[in-house]
C-alpha cells in the first residue's frame, strides 16, 4: 500500500506553487534539495518528488501565534487578516529544515498502512489537513483519495470559497480538473460561502450526491442551478435559510443539451427549502416539473406559497412520501385535498399552524392516504374530534400525532385513536383544553407501545398519568403537573 500511495501523491508538486501564492504570499516554501542519485527520468519512483517540491497541506483553522522559549514567534496554522479566518496552504512534511513534532519511535508509527489509514478515515477534514503535515509517511496517506468522498467545512468566519478552491485543487491533481472521489460537501453554517465557491464545486466535482448548505445566505439561484446541472448524481439538496434560492432548475445550456427524451429532469430525492422565504408558487410548480423524482420535500415558513402551488406537486411529483408544509399560513383545505392525490404512497405530512386546515382537508388525506405514518396538525385549531376519528379509522398505521394547541380536541378523539391505532408511539397533546383523565386511560389501555407522551399546559388528573405508565412502561411523560412524580 506504500507504493500506491507515493504513486497517488507523485503528481502533487505541480502546480503547488500557484496555489500557495493564491491563498497567501505569507507561507514559507522553503524546498530542500533533493539527493544526488535520485533519478530524474520520468521512471523514477514518483513519490521521491515530494522531497523536492511542496505540495499543500490545508488548515481551516485561525490559532494565535505561539512563542518559542527564545522570544520570537513562530508562525501560527492559519492566517488572520482583520479578525477573518482563511484558508493556508502549507509544504509537506519534510521539505522544512525543523525535525518532524512526531519521533519516528512513535507507538503510532508502527501500525501498518490499511489501519492508520482506517484510523485517518474517522476525522473530519480540517483534522486531516492537520495530520497531513506531521509526517511524509502521513502526507501520503491523508491524502488518499479514499478519505476525501466528504468534506465538511464550518465556522461562519471560515473563507469557504477559498477552501472549496484549495481543496478541489489538490484533490484534482490525479485526475487533471475534475475530482471523482468527493460525494458529500456540508457547508452548512459557512456564512461567507458565496455562489464562487458551489460553482468551483459544479466545475471539478461531478460526482457529487449530496450537499447541504443550510444557512449560507450568500448563495443564490445562478450557482445552485450550476451544481444540479453538471452534478447529475445529487440526490440530496439542502438549501434551508438560503433567501435568494427561489427555485430548483436547470441552467439553460444543460437544458439545450438534453434530447427529448430525458426531458428537463433533475434526479433529486431529498430537497429541503425551510425558510426560504422568497419561494412562490411560481418557484414551486417549477421545482415540481423539474424534479419528479422528489421523495422528500421540505418547505418549512415558506409562507408565501398558497393551494394552487401543491396541485402541481401531486401532479409531477408522485413518489412523494414525506412533505412538509408547517407555518405555510395560506395552505387551507384545497391544498391537502391535492396532497390526498398522491394517495397511498404518503407517509409523513406535517401542516403545523396551518390556521385554514379543518377537518374538512384532514378528511381528504386519511381517505385517500391509508399508509400515513406521522401528522403533525399543531395550532392547527379548526381540527375536532371528528377529523381525528376520521383519521384513527382509515390510518391505523399511525405511528406519530401531534395535535397540540388543537383547542376542540377531547377524550372522544383519543378513544377513536387508541381503538384504531394500537402500535402509536408518540403523541403530542400539549395545551388541548378539553382533555380530561378518560382520554388519557383509553390511550393507556389501547396503545402499549406508546413511547412519548406530551400533556405539558393540560389540566388532566394525576391518576391518569399513572395509568399510562403502568401499562406503557416505555413511555416518558412531558407534564406541568405538580402532584404528578
Amino acid at each position: 500500500m506504500g507504493a500506491n500511495n507515493g504513486k497517488q501523491c507523485g503528481s502533487e508538486g505541480k502546480g503547488s506553487s500557484s496555489i500557495s501564492s493564491d491563498v497567501s504570499s505569507s507561507t514559507d516554501h522553503t524546498p530542500t534539495k533533493a539527493p544526488k542519485n535520485v533519478a530524474t527520468s520520468e521512471d523514477s519512483d514518483l513519490s521521491m518528488r515530494t522531497l523536492s517540491t511542496p505540495s499543500p497541506a490545508l488548515i481551516l483553522k485561525s490559532s494565535p501565534p505561539q512563542t518559542v522559549p527564545n522570544g520570537h514567534e513562530t508562525s501560527s496554522t492559519s492566517f488572520t487578516v482583520t479578525g477573518e479566518t482563511v484558508a493556508l496552504v502549507h509544504p509537506p512534511p519534510g521539505s522544512r529544515s525543523r525535525p518532524s513534532k512526531v519521533p519516528p519511535t512513535a507507538l503510532i508509527d508502527t501500525l501498518p498502512d490499511p489501519v492508520l489509514l482506517q484510523v485517518l478515515s474517522y476525522l473530519c477534514t480540517p483534522q486531516l489537513c492537520r495530520c497531513a503535515r506531521v509526517s511524509r509517511r502521513w502526507y501520503n496517506l491523508a491524502w488518499d483519495p479514499r478519505l476525501w468522498s466528504t468534506i465538511r467545512l464550518t465556522g461562519e468566519l471560515l473563507s469557504a470559497d477559498r477552501a472549496l478552491k484549495v481543496l478541489t485543487h489538490r484533490l484534482c491533481q490525479d485526475t487533471p480538473n475534475v475530482c471523482l472521489t468527493l460525494e458529500t460537501l456540508v457547508a452548512s453554517g459557512c456564512r461567507r460561502l458565496s455562489d464562487r465557491g458551489l460553482r468551483v464545486v459544479a466545475q471539478c466535482c461531478p460526482e457529487l450526491r449530496r450537499l447541504e448548505v443550510a444557512g449560507c445566505y450568500n448563495v443564490s439561484n445562478e450557482a445552485v442551478f450550476d451544481v444540479v446541472s453538471q452534478c447529475p448524481n445529487l440526490e440530496h439538496l439542502d438549501v434551508s435559510g438560503c433567501p435568494k434560492v427561489t427555485c430548483i432548475s436547470l441552467t439553460e445550456e444543460a437544458s439545450l443539451q438534453l434530447t427529448p427524451l430525458h426531458g428537463h429532469q433533475i434526479g433529486l430525492q431529498y430537497l429541503d427549502m425551510t425558510d426560504c422565504v422568497s419561494l412562490e408558487d411560481e418557484g414551486l410548480r417549477t421545482i415540481a416539473f423539474h424534479c419528479p423524482r422528489l421523495t422528500h420535500l421540505y418547505l418549512r415558513r415558506c409562507s408565501r406559497l398558497t393551494d394552487e402551488a401543491l396541485r402541481h406537486l401531486a401532479l409531477h411529483c408522485t413518489a412523494l412520501r414525506e412533505l412538509s408544509l408547517s407555518d405555510c399560513h395560506l395552505i387551507g383545505d384545497f391544498g391537502l385535498r391535492e396532497v390526498a392525490r398522491l394517495e397511498g404512497r404518503l407517509r409523513y405530512l406535517s401542516v403545523a399552524h396551518c390556521m385554514r386546515i379543518t377537518d374538512v382537508g384532514l378528511r381528504y388525506v386519511a381517505r385517500y392516504c391509508p399508509r400515513l405514518r406521522y401528522l403533525n396538525a399543531r395550532g392547527c385549531e379548526g381540527l375536532t374530534d371528528q377529523g381525528l376519528s376520521h383519521l384513527a379509522r382509515n390510518c391505523p398505521r399511525l405511528r406519530s400525532v401531534d395535535v397540540g394547541r388543537c383547542p376542540l380536541v377531547s377524550d372522544a378523539g383519543l378513544e377513536a385513536l387508541a381503538r384504531c391505532c394500537e402500535g402509536l408511539r408518540r403523541l403530542s397533546l400539549r395545551g388541548c383544553e378539553s382533555l380530561t383523565g378518560r382520554g388519557l386511560m383509553a390511550v393507556a389501555a389501547g396503545c402499549p407501545e406508546l413511547q412519548l407522551l406530551n400533556v405539558q399546559e393540560c389540566e388532566v388528573p394525576p391518576e391518569a398519568l399513572r395509568l399510562v405508565r403502568q401499562h406503557c412502561r416505555r413511555c416518558v411523560i412531558e407534564h406541568t403537573i405538580p402532584a404528578f412524580y
